[in-house]
C-alpha cells in the first residue's frame, strides 16, 4: 500500500483562517461566559475569587484574566468526586479520571455538548495532523478511565474514518492487525510505538514497510531526537498531540503535518498563559515557563487558569491563525533537583538518542547515600552491538561524558543488553527517585 499522502488540502473551519482580532473577540466573548459559568456553579471556585476580591464583571479584556484565581490538580483532588462540577450529575454523560498514582484520581466530567466539542477537536488535530475522511486509523491508546482510548476514537469517527479500537497492550496482536487490517495511521504513545516497531523486527518484519504513513503521538513528553527515531524505523510521518483530562483530553492542541514546528493550541475553545512556575506572574510572549489553560466552552468541567505544570512556551501563528506551543521540556512537579542542578528526563533523551548503538528506552534512577545525591542512567544497546564490549563500555563513557558537559552532573550510566529497560504499553515511567524511600 502506498504511503503518499493525499494531496488535496483539509477544509478548515473557518477560525482556523481567523484575523487576530477576530479570534481575540472570540475569546472574550467565551471567556466571559466560562468565569459567569464557574463562579455561579462552583462554589469552591467561587470562594477563591471572593478571597482574590474579583468577580467575572471585572473581566474587560483578556488581560485581565492574570488577576483571577489559579485552579490545581490539587483542587481537584479535594473536591473527590464531583465537587467542581459546574451542572448537575443528571446532565453529565461521561466520567473519566486520572490514574490517582499519586493521591486521589482526579474526576472529569462531560456533558454531552463537551462529548461533542471533544470529538470535534480531536477531529480537527488528526485532520491537521494529515488524516483524512476514509482513512483507517488503529488506536493503541488505553481505552477506560483514561481519556486517550476514547478520545481518539470519537474523534476518528467524526472525521469519517475506520476505527480499530485495539487499545494498548498485546504488543504481538498489535502487530498482526496493522499487517492484517492495514490502517493509515496508529495514534498511540511514542515510547509504545517504539515497542511496536521491535515487535515488528522480532517477527522478521520491516516497521518501515507497513501500511502506517502517520502517527500521531501524545501522553508523553517527547523530543525531536524521537520523532527522527520513530520516522525512521517506521517510515511514517510523526506528528505531536497534546492535551490532558483536566482540561479535556487529547485535541487541546496539535501539530500541522506541513509544518511539524510545535502543536497549534486550539484557541477558540482554551485560552493559553505562561507563568512563572514560582511566583505564577504571567511572563510576555514568547517566554519559557508553564503552562496555563482557561476553558473557554466546557459546560460540566470548566477550568479558569489550570495550572497544567508543563514547560513550554508560546510560538506564534504559522499553518493556522492560532498561536502554537514548543515542545514540553519537561513538567515542573518531574523536574529533578540533583546536587543543585535541574535536570528532566527529556534531556536525557536527546543525548542518548545522539549515540549510535543506544537505544531509545531508559530509566533513571535517584538515590541518597550519606546526604548526597547520585543518578544512576539505565539505557540498553542495540542488538548489532550486545556482543561487544568494548563498545559498549565507550559508550558508557561517552555517555557520562556528555551528560556532565550538557546538564552538568556526574551520573553513573549502565549500558544494558537490548530488552534490559521494561517496556510499557502506556506512558513510559522514566524515573524512580528513591531519596524519600523508608
Amino acid at each position: 500500500m502506498s504511503k503518499e499522502h493525499r494531496t488535496a488540502p483539509p477544509e478548515l473551519d473557518d477560525i482556523e483562517r481567523a484575523s487576530e482580532d477576530e479570534l481575540r473577540a472570540l475569546q472574550l466573548t467565551r471567556l466571559k461566559w466560562s468565569l459567569r459559568h464557574t463562579y455561579k456553579n462552583v462554589g469552591a471556585y467561587r470562594r477563591k475569587c471572593e478571597v482574590a476580591g474579583i468577580h467575572p464583571d471585572d473581566l474587560k479584556s483578556l488581560a485581565d484574566l492574570q488577576y483571577f484565581p489559579f485552579t490545581t490538580k490539587a483542587d481537584l483532588r479535594e473536591s473527590y468526586p464531583f465537587g467542581l462540577f459546574a451542572v448537575p450529575k443528571e446532565s453529565v454523560v461521561r466520567i473519566h479520571a486520572s490514574s490517582g498514582t499519586t493521591g486521589k484520581p482526579t474526576v472529569v466530567g462531560y456533558t454531552a455538548h463537551d462529548i461533542q466539542t471533544w470529538a470535534h477537536l480531536v477531529a480537527r488535530s488528526i485532520r491537521a495532523a494529515g488524516g483524512r475522511p476514509g482513512d483507517v486509523i488503529h488506536i493503541a491508546y488505553g481505552y477506560g478511565l483514561f481519556t486517550g482510548g476514547l478520545g481518539a476514537h470519537y474523534g476518528a469517527e467524526h472525521l469519517g474514518c475506520m476505527v480499530i479500537p485495539m487499545s494498548g497492550g498485546q504488543t504481538q496482536k498489535q502487530v498482526q492487525l496493522i499487517c492484517d487490517f492495514e490502517p493509515d495511521i496508529i495514534m498511540v504513545t511514542p515510547s509504545y510505538m517504539l515497542a511496536i516497531a521491535e515487535e515488528f523486527v522480532r517477527q522478521g518484519l520491516d516497521p518501515a514497510v507497513s501500511s502506517l504513513r502517520l502517527g500521531i503521538f501524545g501522553a508523553e513528553p517527547w523530543t525531536e531526537a524521537m520523532r527522527t527515531e520513530i520516522q525512521t524505523r517506521m517510515g511514517i510521518d510523526a506528528v505531536d498531540i497534546y492535551g490532558l483530562s483536566e482540561v479535556m483530553g487529547p485535541g487541546v492542541a496539535s501539530e500541522c503535518v506541513e509544518t511539524k514546528d510545535g502543536p497549534v493550541i486550539w484557541e477558540d475553545h482554551f485560552y493559553p498563559e505562561i507563568v512563572d512556575p514560582r511566583t505564577g506572574q504571567v511572563l510576555a510572549e514568547g517566554s519559557h515557563g508553564e503552562l496555563v489553560f482557561t476553558s473557554l466552552t466546557k459546560e460540566a468541567l470548566p477550568v479558569i487558569r489550570y495550572r497544567t505544570r508543563d514547560l513550554t512556551r508560546l510560538l506564534p501563528p504559522t499553518a493556522r491563525s492560532m498561536r502554537r506551543m514548543a515542545k514540553i521540556t519537561g513538567r515542573s512537579d518531574d523536574m529533578l533537583i540533583i546536587r543543585g542542578v535541574n535536570v528532566f528526563p527529556s534531556q536525557i533523551e536527546e543525548l542518548l538518542l545522539k549515540q549510535q548503538g543506544l537505544a531509545p528506552h531508559y530509566l533513571l534512577e535517584v538515590t541518597r547515600d550519606a546526604h548526597l545525591d547520585a543518578l544512576s542512567v539505565q539505557v540498553e544497546c542495540t542488538e548489532g552491538i550486545a556482543g561487544d564490549s568494548d563498545l559498549r563500555n565507550r559508550l558508557t563513557i561517552e555517555l557520562q561524558r556528555d551528560i556532565k558537559d550538557t546538564i552538568g552532573i556526574s551520573a553513573t550510566v549502565i549500558v544494558g543488553a537490548p530488552g534490559a529497560i521494561e517496556r510499557s504499553a502506556g506512558k513510559a515511567k522514566r524515573v524512580v527517585d528513591k531519596r524519600n524511600s523508608p
